[in-house]
């Protein structure tokens, strides 16, 4: 297990976070809740976005609004699939 150190203006942080959260996603397990899984998922898309804004410097409003940070990538002409 890898430590962090959780500097939130380092994108390569916020994508280890990212797929951290991804790989806890994908847990094939009958232990763990669906919406846990689900939660994590949102985690990691969450995080994606999060890189891209911090690498790109811009600023992002403290949220989990997936959509709101979806705006702010739109509002900067930055594309996503």
């Amino acid at each position: 297990m890898r430590g962090i150190k959780r500097s939130p203006d380092n994108p390569d942080e916020w994508l280890h976070r990212s797929r951290s959260s991804l790989a806890l996603a994908r847990q094939k397990t009958t232990d763990v809740l669906y919406e846990d899984l689900c939660f994590q998922a949102q985690q990691a898309a969450e995080k994606a976005i999060k890189a891209v804004l911090v690498a790109g410097k811009i600023p992002y409003p403290y949220t989990h609004d997936i959509n709101a940070l979806l705006s702010v990538l739109e509002q900067n002409n930055i594309s996503f699939p």
